[in-house]
């Protein structure tokens, strides 16, 4: 607090060039703002004004002071709206930007989680296509935050939080593989499969393993949809290849079954929720709490 009311009187020194003024406008003794400059300049062991006989001049040394000081009020004021943001029965919006296998798992959860708390605040969903369209959408401003595999993320991004997940394979509960604990792609083969198109994060992965193991994989159906994914695995006994937080509701209720890859083991796609790298708004940012808080889950 004392620095705080130090800093005020600099400033107020450093613009009306007088230690008189600056007196007057904060209604306090033009002694008590000298006493309080000497001791500091003291303590820094060199002068912050030219002392000129009609007007007080910020040294070098005053001047890089000055941009501390100014720039301690700018982040006290952000910080200060931030909280009667809060105190404001969390009131607002949060628009966030996510891939499409996000959309029938963990992001109506998170959503469900929050608005326990917060029943005054709007969610604006968006499903995305490509990663390229959230991060676009997260630096322009469109959303609030994005959530997705491996965004190429630019200096505009914050990487708020990442969790690594396995690509493995999955199938319904009533398919022949799924009491195994574990699988060979040379399994996969005598089964109709389905997999992720080329527009998707999923399918680079893909067809580096294969091509590593020599697998010609022939599928019966290429979709950039996970929800196609899911259902022909759980209606037309196909099998797949997700990660678990793809299939999480369906993996709880047992409908579908995932089953991890030796092939496909040391392969990693890293779950991230970024943000601007000038940050989001108070309520954004305890949305955004919220999601860490349920991907911490899946470490």
């Amino acid at each position: 607090m004392l620095q705080h009311r130090l800093f005020v009187y600099i400033d107020q020194v450093a613009r009306s060039g007088s230690i008189r003024k600056a007196a007057e406008r904060l209604h306090i003794s033009a002694s008590a703002i000298n006493r309080q400059l000497i001791a500091l300049e003291e303590e820094l062991g060199t002068p912050l004004f030219q002392r000129l006989p009609r007007k007080m001049i910020l040294t070098a040394a005053g001047e890089a002071l000055i941009h501390h000081v100014r720039q301690s009020f700018k982040e006290i004021e952000i910080a200060q709206m931030k909280i009667e943001e809060l105190k404001g029965l969390r009131r607002g919006e949060v628009t966030v930007a996510m891939m499409s296998g996000l959309a029938a798992n963990l992001i109506p959860r998170v959503a469900a989680e929050f608005r326990r708390a917060n029943p005054r605040v709007k969610l604006l969903l968006q499903q995305l296509t490509t990663g390229e369209n959230i991060t676009n959408a997260v630096a322009s401003g469109e959303a609030d935050l994005g959530i997705g595999f491996d965004f190429d993320l630019q200096p505009v991004h914050r990487n708020i939080a990442s969790v690594p997940v396995r690509l493995g394979a999955v199938v319904g509960a009533g398919h022949p593989l799924a009491e195994k604990s574990s699988l060979r792609l040379s399994d996969c083969l005598p089964y109709p499969v389905v997999i992720a198109d080329k527009s998707m994060v999923i399918r680079p992965y893909l067809n580096e393993v294969f091509a590593r193991a020599s697998v010609n994989l022939q599928p019966v159906i290429e979709t950039n949809s996970i929800e196609v994914m899911r259902q022909s695995a759980m209606m037309d006994q196909t099998l797949t290849f997700l990660t678990p937080i793809d299939i999480e509701s369906d993996q709880r209720s047992g409908r579908l079954i995932y089953i991890p890859v030796r092939e496909l083991a040391q392969h990693t796609q890293t779950l991230m929720l970024i943000g601007h790298d000038r940050g989001t708004s108070a309520i954004g940012s305890v949305f955004a709490e919220t999601i860490k808080g349920m991907m911490s889950e899946l470490r």
